[in-house]
């Protein structure tokens, strides 16, 4: 039995072999058969014969010994090894992606370039001011920033397609690093003419009786809503959803509803609109954005710049607000 076991071990390729097996043609094709669940359809959009395909995909399965996926009526389904393969091959092809471009802009004179994604809180609000002062400091760097709602920020971070995030404070982080960022508040954007415009505070509750102008349903805000109107048992009258700040603000111009919105975010987007804003009285209101990373200690230089640059524009911004407190 024993002697049987090393033949069968000694009968199996090297990893090494099988590495020299993965190329980024077939994981390419492997995650086009993946997104159109046909491999007639995957074929055609990447320009190449259906057979080809076929043929590069049972080969792959064949060097592994695995099965990718289940041939049903409905499509190619995936199996568990082709889940953990189409993750992999999605960070592979992402960081490729990444050598491309980052070798690209050396060429042209830009010596760093960082991948950010962020919620939209932290870009209206405070990413502005941070990356102006960065850039006057470091004016050969270069960053790709993308609006993601929190918890897609934390699954990009963990997935590779960026370098830095920044999420809300109640977003799970998982196996993630996280810093302090920010903290904002909540307020209540009105019309002057509205019900509620003569109050200066509320309690969440007590605007559940009005419409609403809801952000999009995966925003950190809606959902903290939401939970906060499930617990006073009164559910959200939710008369729209939209994308972004400035959408609620126009919104709630056109008298549609009420909206929830950042307190910087309604000095930027807001307060020219002759609407009101109104501070919310409940906990949750206060909210803190944080900093999410992989591992801060495998950085690339550039990257931990632009970290160490953020967390100091934090304590900066701490250091003028107490010296404006004790001026009071």
């Amino acid at each position: 039995m024993a002697l049987e076991s090393i033949d069968q071990r000694d009968a199996k390729p090297s990893q090494s072999a099988l590495l020299r097996r993965i190329d980024l043609t077939t994981l390419r094709l492997f995650i086009a058969v993946c997104e159109e669940k046909n491999l007639t359809r995957a074929a055609v959009r990447e320009g190449i014969a259906a057979s080809a395909v076929s043929k590069r995909l049972a080969d792959f399965e064949l060097a592994f010994g695995v099965t990718l996926f289940e041939r049903l009526s409905k499509g190619m389904v995936l199996t568990p090894a082709g889940e953990a393969l189409l993750h992999h091959a999605r960070v592979m092809l992402l960081n490729i992606e990444k050598i491309a471009v980052e070798l690209s802009e050396y060429s042209q004179g830009v010596r760093g370039h960082v991948r950010m994604l962020s919620n939209l809180s932290a870009i209206v609000q405070f990413l502005p001011e941070d990356l102006s002062d960065f850039f006057r400091a470091h004016e050969s760097l270069r960053i790709d920033l993308q609006e993601r709602p929190s918890g897609q920020v934390v699954r990009g971070i963990e997935e590779g397609a960026a370098e830095i995030g920044i999420a809300s404070g109640e977003a799970e982080t998982r196996s993630l690093e996280a810093f302090h960022y920010r903290y904002d508040n909540l307020v209540l954007v009105v019309r002057p003419d509205h019900p509620l415009a003569v109050h200066d505070r509320l309690q969440f509750a007590d605007t559940l009786d009005f419409d609403h102008i809801g952000l999009h349903a995966a925003s950190s805000i809606y959902l903290t809503s939401q939970y906060a109107a499930a617990q006073a048992g009164k559910s959200m009258r939710l008369r729209i959803h939209v994308p972004g700040f400035d959408a609620v603000c126009r919104m709630v111009q056109a008298d549609m509803g009420i909206g929830l919105i950042p307190d910087r975010a309604f000095d930027v987007v807001g307060a020219g609109m002759g609407l009101r804003s109104i501070r919310l009285c409940d906990e949750w209101a206060r909210r803190e954005l944080k900093i999410v990373v992989r591992d801060a200690r495998q950085l690339s230089s550039t990257s931990r710049l632009v970290l160490d640059h953020l967390q100091a524009a934090e304590r900066k911004e701490g250091e003028r607000s107490l010296g404006a407190t004790l001026r009071r």
